[in-house]
Formats: C-alpha cells, sequence, structure tokens
C-alpha cells in the first residue's frame, strides 16, 4: 500500500502524460478519499447496471460543425484563431509549415549541396530533352516544355515537402492535355487559342490543387485508386507509344483520335505514300542506345549517371549528324525554330471569359487529380525509403501554387516525374535543391543554347519519349492487383481497355465508375458475423475465421461489418439479420434450446440515420413477435447518441437492452 506522500506511479506517470487533466483531478491527496473518476477506472467495484448507464449517459458527440472545422485545422485545440501562442511564434510556424525550406534550410551544408548539385545537373541532361519532346505531345511548342521545367520545379523547391521527386512535364499529362483540349481547340487550326486554353486550364488546375489542400480534401485524390492509376498508366504509355509513330515514321498526316484502331489505321494509311526511311533508322538507332544504356545503369549502380545523360548526348549526336549531312533536305523532319529567352508573362492569355471557361474548368479538374495521383505516388514510395514523412495536404498547396504561378510564366501543367525522380533519387540527392540547379541550368540553356537546336530530328524525341516508358507499365503490379483484389483488377483493366480502345477520358471514366460501384457494392450489402466465444478467453470472434469459438445455446451473437447503417443498407441488413435467425431456428434440434436472445455486436458501427434506426425497430418488433429478445452490445458515440435522440432505447427496456460489451450481455442473461 503507498504511502500518502508517496511518488506517482509509473502507470499514473503515463497516464499522466495522455491525460493530464484527467489525472489531474483522480490523483488523491494525503487526505482526501478516492475520487468518483478513480473508482470509474475499477470496473470491479461497479455492477453491471452502472456500466450500462456509462452506455447510456455518455456526453453529446461533436456535430457537423465541429467536424468541419477539425478537417479544415486538424490541429484541435491549436486552430490559429484559439491558438494560445504569441503572434510572432505563431507566425514562425506558419512560416515554416507553408515554407519547408525555412525548417531545413537552417541544417544545409556543403556537402549536401555537392550532392545536389551533381543530381541536378544529371537530373537537366534528362530533363531537357524529355521537355521537348513532352511539349510536342501536348500539341504545344517545344519551348513550353523548357518553360515547364524552371518555374514550377522553383516554387516547388521553396514549398514541397519531398527530397527527391523532380517536378516539370510528364507523358501522360502531356497526353491527357492534347487528347481532352484538342477537340475543343484544334491546335492545327487554331495554335494560338488552343495555347491560351492549355494556360487557362492549367491555372484552374492550380487552382483545384491548392484548394484541396487548404481544405484538407485529399480524399478526393484517391477516387482514383492505385489500381485504376496502373491500368490508366499502361494504356497511356501504349497510346503515347502509337502516337510517336507519326515522328518515327516520318508520317504527315495523322490522325488526332488518341485510341489504338485509329491510329494504326491512320499509319496502315501512310504506307500507301512515300516512305523516308532516314527518320525511322535515326529514331530506331537511338533508342536502341538509350535502352542499353538504361540496361548498363542497372547491371551498374555506379553508372547510374550513363542512362541519365544518354537522352541528352543522343540529341546532340543525332543534331550533329544531321546538321553535317543536311538530313534534313532528304526527308529527315528537324525542330527548327525553338523561342529562346526568360520564360514570358501569359497573363494576358489566360481566359475567364468566354464559351470555353467551363471546359476548361472541367479539364483542369480531371488533369489535376491524375497529376496529384502521380506526383504523390511516387513521393510517398521515395519517402518511405528514406525513411520521412511525405505531408499530403502540403503538397497539394506546393503543387497548385506552382502550377498558379506557372501559368502566369507560359507553363502548363507540371507534376513529379516518374522517370526523372529515379534519376534524381539514384544521383544521390539530399533536398529539393536539385529541382533548383536543374531549373537554372535549362533556363541558362534557353537563354543561350536553343539557337543549336534547330537541326534537331523529331524522330530523336519520339524515340526519348519511346524510352521513358516502359517505366509507365507494371505488369507484376498488374499480377499482385489480380491476386489481392478481383474488383481492384477490373478497375485496372478498365482503365487500361478504356485509355487503349475509348479515348483518355473514357479510361478515366471506366475506372472511377468500376471504384465506385465497389465502394456503393461494399455499402449496401455489408456482412454480418456469427460470433462464438474463443475458449479460454472473454473474447468473441467469428465461428468461420475462429473454428474453436464456441456457440452458446439459445443465443445468437452477431456483428455488423458496416461504418454504417443507412438508408442504402439499412432494409438488407434486417433481411441479412432475419435470415441468419430463421436458418438458426431450422438447424435447432429437439433436444436444444431455442434462440431467445439476439445479441448485436456494433463495435464497428461507426455511425447510422433515420433508415438505419427505423430498421433496427422493425428487427426488433419482428424478434419481439416470435418471443426473441434483442439487445444491443458496444454501440459507438455517434450511434447511442442518435439511439437515445430517436427514444429507441427509452421504447425498448430503457436501459437494459444496451451494454457496454457482448460478454456483460451474455452475462446478464445467464
Amino acid at each position: 500500500m503507498a504511502s500518502p506522500t508517496s511518488e506517482p506511479t509509473i502507470t499514473q506517470e503515463i497516464a499522466l502524460c495522455k491525460f493530464p487533466q484527467t489525472l489531474q483531478m483522480t490523483m488523491p491527496s494525503p487526505t482526501s478519499e478516492p475520487t468518483m473518476t478513480q473508482e470509474m477506472f475499477e470496473p470491479e467495484k461497479h455492477g453491471s447496471t452502472e456500466r450500462i448507464q456509462w452506455v447510456l449517459n455518455t456526453p453529446k458527440p461533436p456535430g457537423l460543425g465541429c467536424e468541419l472545422m477539425e478537417t479544415a485545422f486538424p490541429c484541435g485545440n491549436n486552430i490559429p484563431f484559439l491558438s494560445k501562442q504569441s503572434t510572432r511564434k505563431y507566425l514562425i510556424s506558419f512560416m515554416q509549415a507553408t515554407f519547408p525550406i525555412l525548417s531545413w534550410g537552417r541544417n544545409y551544408t556543403a556537402i549536401k549541396f555537392k550532392n545536389d548539385l551533381l543530381a541536378g545537373l544529371t537530373l537537366a541532361s534528362l530533363c531537357i530533352p524529355q521537355s521537348i519532346g513532352y511539349a510536342t505531345l501536348a500539341k504545344l511548342d517545344p519551348e513550353y516544355g523548357l518553360y515547364t521545367s524552371v518555374v514550377p520545379p522553383l516554387i516547388y523547391a521553396v514549398m514541397g515537402t519531398s527530397r527527391e521527386i523532380a517536378i516539370g512535364p510528364v507523358a501522360v499529362i502531356s497526353l491527357l492535355l492534347s487528347s481532352l483540349i484538342q477537340g475543343i481547340e484544334d491546335p492545327v487550326a487554331n495554335p494560338v487559342a488552343y495555347q491560351k486554353l492549355v494556360l487557362t486550364t492549367t491555372f484552374f488546375a492550380g487552382a483545384f490543387q491548392a484548394a484541396f489542400g487548404i481544405f484538407r480534401s485529399g480524399f478526393l485524390v484517391d477516387f482514383l485508386s492505385h489500381a485504376a492509376l496502373v491500368g490508366f498508366t499502361a494504356g497511356a504509355a501504349i497510346v503515347i507509344g502509337l502516337q510517336q509513330l507519326k515522328s518515327l515514321l516520318g508520317i504527315t498526316q495523322f490522325t488526332n483520335k488518341t485510341d489504338v484502331i485509329s491510329v494504326i489505321k491512320a499509319v496502315w494509311r501512310s504506307f500507301e505514300h512515300p516512305w523516308r526511311p532516314y527518320n525511322f533508322i535515326i529514331g530506331c538507332s537511338f533508342l536502341c542506345f538509350i535502352l542499353i544504356t538504361r540496361f548498363l545503369g542497372r547491371r551498374n549502380r555506379k553508372l547510374f549517371w550513363l542512362p541519365a545523360i544518354a537522352p541528352l548526348l543522343s540529341v546532340i549526336l543525332a543534331t550533329l549528324i544531321v546538321f553535317l549531312t543536311r538530313a534534313d533536305k532528304h526527308g529527315v523532319k528537324i525542330v527548327k525554330h525553338i523561342k529562346g529567352g526568360l520564360n514570358p508573362s501569359s497573363v494576358h492569355q489566360l481566359q475567364f471569359k468566354g464559351p470555353h471557361v467551363g471546359e476548361a474548368a472541367k479539364v483542369g479538374l480531371i488533369v489535376a487529380i491524375v497529376a496529384l495521383t502521380e506526383a504523390i505516388a511516387v513521393g510517398r514510395s521515395l519517402a518511405s525509403l528514406k525513411g520521412y514523412h511525405l505531408d499530403g495536404n502540403k503538397e497539394m498547396v506546393a503543387m497548385g501554387v506552382m502550377n498558379i504561378i506557372g501559368s502566369f510564366t507560359s507553363c502548363y501543367v507540371a507534376t513529379g516525374s516518374f522517370s526523372r525522380t529515379a534519376v534524381n533519387f539514384s544521383a544521390g540527392c539530399e533536398t529539393a535543391v536539385s529541382n533548383m540547379v536543374m531549373a537554372v541550368t535549362v533556363l541558362i540553356s534557353l537563354e543561350f543554347l536553343t539557337r543549336l537546336l534547330y537541326y534537331t530530328p523529331v524522330a530523336i524525341l519520339a524515340s526519348i519519349i519511346l524510352s521513358a516508358l516502359p517505366g509507365l507499365i507494371h505488369i507484376n503490379e498488374a499480377y499482385n492487383i489480380w491476386k489481392i483484389d478481383k474488383l481492384d483488377f477490373f478497375a485496372c483493366i478498365g482503365a487500361f481497355l478504356g485509355v487503349l480502345f475509348a479515348s483518355v477520358e473514357i479510361g478515366l471514366l471506366v475506372a472511377v465508375a468500376i471504384s465506385f460501384a465497389k465502394i456503393i457494392l461494399i455499402s449496401i450489402r455489408p456482412g454480418t458475423e456469427f460470433l462464438g466465444r474463443l475458449p479460454g478467453t472473454n473474447i468473441y470472434g467469428d465461428v468461420n475465421q475462429y473454428p474453436m469459438a464456441v456457440k452458446t445455446s439459445g443465443v445468437l451473437i452477431l456483428r455488423l461489418k458496416s461504418a454504417l447503417l443507412c438508408f442504402a443498407n439499412a432494409n438488407f441488413v434486417r433481411q441479412r439479420i432475419i435470415k441468419w435467425v430463421t436458418e438458426e431456428e431450422g438447424d435447432t434440434e429437439n433436444n436444444q434450446e431455442k434462440v431467445k436472445l439476439v445479441i448485436l455486436d456494433l463495435s464497428c458501427l461507426m455511425d447510422i440515420d433515420t433508415s438505419g434506426i427505423a430498421s433496427l425497430v422493425e428487427l426488433y418488433k419482428n424478434l419481439d413477435s416470435s418471443g426473441m429478445k434483442m439487445v444491443i452490445a458496444n454501440p459507438r458515440w455517434q450511434v447511442i447518441h442518435k439511439l437515445k435522440v430517436a427514444n429507441f432505447v427509452d421504447k425498448f427496456g430503457g436501459g437494459v437492452s444496451v451494454f457496454l460489451s457482448v460478454g456483460e450481455a451474455m452475462d446478464a442473461f445467464k
């Protein structure tokens, strides 16, 4: 027995850390008697009836307003306008949260800069040719890809939380923009209007991304599930590859459609015209060169720089070959003029009035979700390897701001790139400074080197894009999805086939529709578990999962496997329970006791609506008319509160029908 002046026990010290206010009230003074709160932690001093009152007399749960505030400000009591911190400390904390560079920048060293410098230069050697190629994929002039590799990476380096992610244009987003916007404005017939619409779409995409982060609405991104993204990127990779046949074969007239059938028809029709094989020879030769360097880089990690510089080296060599042999006079298509200089302002090109604003906003929303899903997926995978946390909401705000500012500076939608992020990681980057180094290098190239790219063959850009596509096709991942979850695999294959045989937007719609169908199916047809007592314990588990679980004669214990009992599933759940009871009654032999008690374990049920309550009332009446009693065990806070407000408890037995646990319900009716 501890003396009146003894120190707090270890248990009390741990509790003091978690519940300081509660324990402060319950810590015994030298002369005081044990408090009521202390006695509540000693259930053996209380009877079952009093513990039932613990369930029934809970305080009112937080309302909808509090839940929305918690969503917007997850800090709880540290809501800005309720914070007890000084204004200065709050501003410092706010600035560090908004601009993470202020936190990690204080510990930045020369060694880290050396690693970031090497990674950034390696990244730029891959970024420059890829950016030019992705701009042409987006049906934009080549310089727009370089513009997009300057401003967004600089903004992200200041506001982003990932250390490895490489920002810039990517193949999937470029294809998505061109396929969605060219149905509104023709990039060939009216290129100026098309460019304005792309920039306006970029602004809307950034606005949606920033809003997702500010209002903690990142769950919207999850509607495009991992399985759907795997199928979508694989289908997009094949479509992108087929699109590059135009440049690889030197085809003049090509279809604007993205489905595989239209592309194959366009390629087949091109064979009727004279064929210039030099484009194909140049493109395939350097494609083999890039793939060989990538193979060598994977075999020997010390040669990580080789596949990174291979695209730039290919551009230099191919340009020299065309310039020295004057191959452009023999049918080889070249890039020709690339506008150099700093990013020009494009504020005047944004269109917020006109007939296409609604379409631009719709495309911006789709692109925003796909871009965020791709970037956060690659960022989190590398963050887990490095052992740090990637803040999804901060990532959304950072990418939203960078795309909004990018739309003001002639950039189209930028996001995290799978291939360039892998190069950045392999090159040993330490922080987001590698993005800054890459952006400055691209900026220098824009200022001084664009004239050297005049004779760059278009086929070499196609080969660079083709070399990046295998990284977008994950066959092993699709096989794992099939083994784990068949419905997820249907979403994956639906997105793949939709992109491949219809269009990019159809593929996305199919993937999202299947994902929603899965959610609805699980919601409206939740399962129920038949519980039994595990031998030697007071634990009740599913008899199918634990065959050794012992059923109690005359008692049917059921647990709802649903977080919500609502209008969508209430009738199904009621019918399912009645079916369980009927089947149990049919299996009962003459020498066994018939079912007299049905215990509903609501420990998994997080919320209930009026339809759910009505179904419980009807279930109670059905069981009562058959001579059975229904009781509820372990209801959650929101559930018991709504049952009390609806007078469900008062109508049917008061507090006797509600128990703290299944075990106490069993003990009460022994």
